[in-house]
């Protein structure tokens, strides 16, 4: 396999268009078959589900370049079952798990060659989305959908790589108590557009949801999740039933106490602690994990003074560890880690 000549440390986190993409159609009660094909575009009725009522679902996940040389994704099966629960929620037909892992083995195969190199800072990107394919005019599920993987090679997720980033409280809500916040649907994401874009430009990097109900509680941002660090170097988990149940996340939480030894809380975050907290950061897997160096609330600044001059200690030792695993630097758990070549 010869591997593409690309900048890979200078890719930026962008769309490019690979050889082959996995396809299956949803019809007459059953998945047909599926196949890989060159053809990347999607063509379908003006009256599609997808138009008119948004009945879609997605997955994020990575493929790594090992340190031996080996291509590798990282927790594939949790992607599957994520997808598996927000089709669930959207009244659409899951795309089985074992499916789910075949067409990802098959997408990455034929797309080797944009497998970005070890050491490079840029991973393949794999994007599973699921959408109502047939026409429907009436509020209700459609009859047919359309089962969708591609790839892309993409750099870091936040532009100049990691630094402290600068968020502010916005006054937009993303997701409604007992509504689909908890979902990975592409309706939650246009939510979240509108307030982004208005904290970009304001000059901030993302933009901080609280919950709907109160606006009391921190959520999570447009894309990623939220974990806290205090002074005595305890991690928090902001819950909330409205927070999209992050794979990253969940596997930082595991890395934090099974092997750093770190004592994990999972509960309710008041924006009114944001100040007690010693580091911050951001985590999913489009970004691993940022930190965040400042939290600005209507005029009032909060700053995580651990973060000033990049990831606190904490942070730091959390996105080596991840890392590592990912990149066959360090044992990962059993089942972690799905050899593809």
């Amino acid at each position: 396999m010869k591997r593409k000549d690309l900048d890979w440390e200078n890719i930026g986190f962008s769309y490019h268009k690979t050889e082959k993409r996995y396809v299956a159609n949803y019809r007459e009660g059953k998945w047909d078959e599926g196949l890989l094909t060159e053809d990347a575009n999607v063509v379908i009725n003006e009256c599609a589900g997808i138009l008119q009522y948004c009945q879609e679902i997605f997955e994020g996940l990575k493929v790594y370049t090992t340190c031996d040389g080996s291509i590798v994704a990282f927790r594939p099966d949790q992607n599957a079952k994520r997808m598996i629960s927000s089709a669930q929620g959207l009244e659409m037909p899951p795309f089985p798990e074992e499916r789910f892992l075949d067409a990802l083995d098959q997408v990455v195969r034929a797309n080797a060659a944009w497998v970005p190199p070890y050491g490079s800072g840029a991973t393949l990107y794999i994007r599973p989305y699921m959408f109502a394919s047939s026409s429907v005019i009436g509020v209700k599920p459609a009859e047919e959908y359309q089962f969708r993987m591609f790839c892309t090679p993409v750099g870091p997720y936040f532009k100049g790589g990691v630094r402290p980033l600068v968020l502010c409280v916005g006054d937009y809500d993303r997701a409604a108590p007992h509504g689909t916040g908890h979902l990975k649907a592409g309706l939650n994401y246009a939510m979240s557009i509108h307030a982004g874009a208005q904290a970009h430009r304001n000059g901030y990097d993302e933009n901080m949801f609280l919950d709907a109900a109160t606006r009391t509680y921190v959520e999570e941002t447009g894309g990623a999740n939220f974990l806290f660090v205090t002074k005595d170097q305890e991690i928090v988990i902001p819950k909330s039933a409205s927070i999209l149940p992050s794979i990253t996340r969940q596997s930082l939480i595991q890395v934090a106490r099974d092997y750093l030894d770190l004592k994990v809380t999972e509960r309710p975050v008041t924006l009114s602690e944001l100040s007690d907290f010693a580091e911050c950061g951001l985590c999913g897997t489009a970004a691993v994990i940022s930190p965040v160096g400042k939290v600005v609330d209507h005029g009032k600044e909060i700053i995580f003074s651990e973060n000033k001059n990049g990831m606190g200690p904490v942070i730091q030792k959390l996105y080596d560890t991840l890392t590592g695993m990912q990149q066959g630097n360090l044992k990962a758990p059993e089942g972690w880690i799905r050899h593809i070549m």
